[in-house]
């Protein structure tokens, strides 16, 4: 029996190289991402809007799993962080919004709060290929 190969990919951002982690691992079939927040090109978005910041973080989630060779339809499971319970509908709306079709499990958690305060939310996203051949490119 052979060792699923493990490939990393990163995206760049500047934290990654900082404190040592990746975007994206793939083991094998298996894809997940590290924890995906509202902040492009070094700046927070959608700030005071949980729906916004929501959906920003899943399409980082998203194109970095794409990256990787996973689509939409291959995530398996969502993970959501929110610093109120208050954003919970607002974030799970987003959820629904983007995952109605494909309906991964998910769970929403309530934090004391996420490194920068200006976010709301922290998503992570993982996909599952199913052996289907994908190209990858790094």
């Amino acid at each position: 029996m052979t060792t699923p190969a493990v490939r990393r990919y990163g995206s760049g951002g500047p934290w990654e190289a900082k404190y040592g982690y990746s975007r994206v691992v793939r083991a094998g079939d298996l894809l997940l991402t590290a924890g995906c927040t509202a902040t492009v090109d070094g700046a927070v978005t959608g700030i005071g809007d949980p729906r916004a910041q929501a959906l920003t973080a899943f399409g980082i989630a998203l194109d970095a799993l794409a990256g990787a060779g996973a689509a939409l339809e291959d995530v398996i499971r969502t993970r959501m962080y929110v610093t109120d319970a208050a954003y919970s509908d607002a974030v799970a709306g987003a959820h629904g919004t983007l995952f109605a079709a494909v309906r991964p499990v998910a769970t929403l958690v309530v934090v004391a709060g996420l490194l920068d305060p200006l976010h709301l939310v922290e998503v992570e996203v993982e996909a599952y290929l199913g052996g289907r051949p994908r190209i990858v490119e790094v």
